[in-house]
């Protein structure tokens, strides 16, 4: 292996070495890229976890419900606030330390919040969960690419993404369970024993990355300017308020049907759509990104047509499910290929971008979520899903030369 040697003589750590090269011939590093997802799965089971749970933190720190629901509205605002500067100070790093830091950072706080007894402690540990989860989520797309063969890195980009259907899918449901069968501390010490064993694996498996160089690196503002980047940022904003909008109010839109459909079996069938979305998109995004993404859109565009013009067919609405958990199962990998591609070098800022966009959905859906129903009912919530993703398909469609190419 050899080192570059700057003018001073000082080493240029940055330069990839034969052990930092990505992997050749056609092959994914599967058994990093898995470690990669379960701890997404991690993340988002930690993330939207305690939604499920509130009458039982609500109990066990003494205060009413709404302020238990704080500990998902505090985690999203850390991801919001800190993820950017996270990785800006961060993205001249050699990867697999940054990732490291990411996951014990995030197990501390996560372990203290199994302790906690005072809601302030526990509020701020959720907070600086958020803030480490953004730093993990920021830098895990383009460390995936980093560490693959250059013409799978989309592939290999979903299968780190897998993590975020099966956290929805079984971790969030198998939390709930667990933290009402027995106590909600349970749930989040489970999630604090999978991260210590996800650190471990990461430290054994999980091969290292040089960080970006900095003659590469653009400020803040100028990755915005990128061609592209502000389109695809648009498209993840609406996209994401529209489904997590009906997501967490799914049984608000279910009681206005009449169906003798639960909110469980629902979630289920949703989750088990999502991952039939994320095993399509690893087989295709390499090779059809931007047929991917449309066909995506269209999937969830009709999904939330079907809520609204057959809301009283038990039929209807479970196909509608089944394709908007197809159309969002692929989301995650397809909007980070598509932004990691548009910003080149600056990956890693732009993906920061994105876990911001994804968290100020999340963050915003619960307030436009709770004015709807408030002020309507149930079904106005796919008339919301409708209207935000005919303009999310509008803006992937006419951005054909920059944002959602059919080729780089």
């Amino acid at each position: 292996m050899t080192l570059d040697t700057e003018p001073d003589g000082t080493v240029d750590t940055t330069t990839v070495s034969a052990v930092d090269a990505p992997a050749a011939g056609g092959h994914l590093p599967l058994s990093a890229l898995l470690v990669m997802a379960l701890m997404g799965f991690i993340l988002i089971a930690t993330e939207t976890m305690p939604a499920g749970l509130l009458p039982q933190i609500a109990g066990g720190l003494g205060v009413s419900e709404g302020t238990a629901g704080q500990l998902v509205s505090a985690y999203a605002l850390g991801t919001v606030v800190l993820t950017i500067p996270a990785i800006a100070l961060t993205r001249g790093m050699r990867r697999k330390p940054v990732f490291l830091v990411g996951i014990l950072g995030f197990l501390v706080m996560n372990t203290i919040t199994v302790f906690s007894s005072d809601i302030a402690l526990t509020l701020i540990t959720r907070f600086a969960a958020g803030a480490f989860s953004g730093l993990v989520w920021g830098m895990l797309a383009g460390y995936a690419r980093r560490i693959s063969a250059p013409e799978l890195a989309g592939r290999a980009l979903a299968v780190a993404s897998i993590g975020v259907p099966l956290g929805l899918a079984v971790g969030t449901p198998f939390g709930s369970w667990l933290g009402t069968a027995f106590d909600w501390r349970w749930s989040f010490g489970v999630l604090s024993v999978l991260t210590m064993a996800t650190a471990v694996l990461a430290l054994a498996i999980v091969p290292d990355a040089p960080g970006q160089r900095a003659e590469s690196r653009l400020p803040l503002l100028r990755v915005f300017a990128i061609p592209g980047v502000t389109a695809i940022l648009v498209v993840i904003f609406a996209w994401m308020l529209a489904h997590n909008t009906v997501y967490t109010y799914i049984s608000s839109y279910l009681r206005t049907t009449t169906l003798a459909i639960s909110v469980s079996a629902t979630l289920v069938v949703f989750g088990v759509s999502a991952l039939v979305g994320i095993a399509v998109t690893g087989v295709l995004i390499d090779r059809a990104p931007r047929t991917l993404i449309l066909v995506s859109l269209v999937l969830f565009l009709t999904a939330g047509v079907v809520f609204v013009v057959a809301s009283q067919s038990s039929g209807a609405v479970l196909i509608a499910v089944v394709l908007w958990g197809i159309a969002f199962g692929g989301a995650a990998p397809q909007l980070q290929t598509a932004i990691s591609e548009a910003s080149g070098e600056n990956a890693d800022i732009a993906n920061s971008l994105l876990a911001v966009a994804f968290n100020v959905a999340i963050f915003s859906a619960g307030v436009v979520g709770a004015v709807l129903i408030g002020a309507f009912d149930g079904m106005a919530l796919p008339v919301l899903m409708v209207g935000l993703a005919a303009l999310a398909f509008a803006i992937a469609l006419t951005a054909r030369r920059t944002a959602f190419p059919a080729r780089r």
